[in-house]
């Protein structure tokens, strides 16, 4: 595919996907060329408000559509195996939102129908092909703040989210973890990798879902890492990475940052800012770009956001999961 246009679909046409779509919109060498939905008025009226020139009231057509080099799966994550599923199987490259799945056995189909079909898959996680992520991954990376020893990072919601939302339904992976918890454990393991040891409590709503969470991650090198997320309080999205030569402190939107502060004994502070050519600190364009990237190497898996690193990710919230009692309705593991 080098040198040619990137031709999307977009399956699902609610807010995450009119978000994604926007961004995708003004990417240079992003083509937009259909739009999904369970029914045609909500495709129709996507394709309208996109300038899509095809619009299907189900997920199969687009799935076939040859015209189609790459489908965006923006359901509910509850929907997410059926509908990136479909597509792998129908022969579509797949960039599938977070959180990947429900669960580890559903993440493990997934990534076999891409690998068995030489077929592009990656996990929409935004945070990784973040430019300032991606810079304070690769400080780290070169000693910064020396050895990795802890970890800190939130993520909540001041709601108040009335029982039929869908944050609050089992029926469609509701609660804070899978939702919002999903982002501190992958910023974690993005440093850290997978833990060795999950402990973690949850506040549960009536419904089943927990409503906050707090987990603590361990490493057998000694690493400990503090994980919070939320729907029932506003946190500030904050994290710090602190190593045995300094620390890393994102005051705010740690998975979007426009800046951080490097803290190293015996120096000044060192701020790092966003370079304004990147564009909005709050965009999918990051994402959408390494996904197409890899398409036009002929790469099956994108080096930022491995397959293996979604994996791990998976088994760190079923085992928090666990820990805290919260199971969704059908769900087999």
């Amino acid at each position: 595919m080098t040198g040619q246009n990137v031709r999307w679909g977009i399956l699902a046409t609610g807010g995450m996907a009119a978000t994604f779509t926007a961004d995708l919109v003004d990417l240079p060498g992003a083509e937009i060329v259909a739009v999904a939905s369970r029914s045609p008025e909500p495709a129709k009226a996507f394709a309208e408000r996109f300038g899509i020139p095809r619009a299907y009231g189900d997920w199969e057509s687009l799935a076939r559509d040859e015209e189609v080099d790459i489908v965006y799966v923006a359901t509910p994550h509850s929907a997410h195996r059926a509908a990136a599923g479909l597509c792998l199987e129908a022969g579509r490259n797949v960039l599938c939102e977070k959180p990947f799945t429900l669960n580890t056995r559903e993440a493990a189909e997934l990534v076999g129908l891409a690998r068995d079909g030489g077929r592009f898959l990656m996990e929409a996680m935004w945070m990784y092909c973040h430019p300032m992520v991606r810079r304070l991954k690769a400080l780290i990376d070169d000693g910064a703040i020396g050895e990795v020893r802890t970890v800190q990072a939130d993520f909540g919601l001041a709601g108040d989210f009335p029982a039929s939302h869908r944050l609050r339904d089992p029926a469609l992976g509701g609660g804070a973890l899978l939702d919002l918890g999903v982002y501190p454990v992958s910023f974690t393991q993005l440093l850290l990798g997978e833990p060795s040891d999950v402990v973690a409590k949850a506040t549960l709503s009536e419904e089943g879902v927990d409503l906050q969470t707090g987990a603590l991650l361990s490493w057998e090198d000694g690493a400990i890492a503090s994980v919070h997320c939320s729907i029932v309080g506003g946190t500030s999205t904050s994290a710090s990475v602190t190593g045995s030569a300094g620390r890393i402190d994102i005051p705010y939107g740690f998975f979007f940052p426009d800046r951080f502060v490097l803290h190293r004994d015996g120096k000044e502070d060192e701020e790092f800012i966003a370079d304004p050519a990147d564009g909005s600190r709050n965009t999918l364009k990051h994402e959408a770009a390494e996904a197409m990237r890899a398409l036009r190497a002929g790469e099956t898996e994108s080096p930022l956001v491995p397959l293996d690193g979604t994996l791990a990710v998976m088994r760190t919230l079923d085992a928090i999961r666990e820990h805290v009692g919260v199971h969704y309705p059908g769900e087999t593991r």
